[in-house]
């Protein structure tokens, strides 16, 4: 009989999009316009924070930035499971559904 983790091997190959979220700001168009080389943007999340980590947009882990060599890294702290409530841990906005006008009156 295989084990749950030889179940995993048929997809450990498959590429996905890990993102770091430093933190979020919203800016109107003409501020982000104006923003130049040395603008500094001010994020909603404290320094001391963790980050939160996703891929394909769904939130699994939170960590801290760590400098490992010449490079940055991120440090796991915690990794988000599917039994806590996911609804107040996953940050990231609903996509907005676009209906045609008048798809939705009878014939």
């Amino acid at each position: 009989m295989a084990s749950h983790a030889d179940g995993f091997g048929l997809i450990q190959d498959i590429d996905v999009r890990l993102t770091v979220e430093l933190g979020r700001k919203s800016m109107r168009l003409r501020d982000v316009l104006a923003l130049g080389e040395s603008s500094v943007i001010e994020l909603d999340r404290l320094t001391d924070e963790p980050l939160d980590m996703f891929v394909n947009g769904k939130l699994i882990a939170r960590g801290e930035v760590v400098a490992q060599g010449s490079r940055f890294a991120i440090r796991v702290l915690e990794i988000v499971g599917a039994s806590s409530s996911e609804s107040s841990l996953d940050r990231r906005p609903q996509p907005i559904t676009v209906t045609p006008a008048g798809a939705g009156e009878a014939a």
